[in-house]
């Protein structure tokens, strides 16, 4: 893995798994995985969009989403998302409300982007909670997996295992 921290590679390895399947069902290959305090995974999830005909049903919302039900609150404090590619704006805003206190992302993204990129949602006033980032955790394979993706979609190739 790219940026080797050993604490976060078995996460990132479970949202690598949550991305593959999801472009397994067509769906563009971003995973997330949600830590609690405690450590345990209470939630993972691959983009779904297409397949709930849901734009919201990216892989954070549903992992945040799953989190709370179970939870029974709409935030969730000490909690760690790993993601495999930076969040857009709108999954960058629910971050922040849910007060999730660490996120941890492979990929960047600069064309959709909302962390490190375009508006930087916890860089703006409007943010109520900006949790601790961690970029670049197996940015490469998160990377690969999307280009595979585009790259077959296209025509120019098989999409990857």
């Amino acid at each position: 893995m790219s940026k080797k921290h050993p604490q976060f590679t078995s996460h990132m390895e479970a949202a690598l798994a949550e991305a593959r399947a999801a472009a397994a069902r067509g769906e563009v290959p971003v995973g997330a995985v949600l830590v609690a305090p405690d450590g345990r995974v209470v939630a993972r999830a691959g983009n779904r969009t297409r397949e709930l005909s849901d734009p919201t049903a990216h892989a954070e919302v549903l992992v945040i989403r799953e989190a709370c039900a179970q939870a029974g609150s709409e935030r969730l404090p000490g909690h760690v998302l790993y993601v495999t590619l930076e969040p857009c704006p709108f999954c960058a805003a629910v971050i922040s409300a849910a007060r999730i206190a660490r996120l941890v992302y492979g990929a960047a993204d600069p064309k959709s982007g909302g962390v490190a990129q375009g508006p930087r949602i916890f860089a703006q006033p409007q943010a109520h909670h900006v949790p601790e980032v961690l970029d670049g955790i197996a940015a490469r394979e998160a990377e690969e997996l999307l280009k595979g993706f585009f790259a077959a979609k296209r025509g120019g190739g098989a999409a990857p295992s």
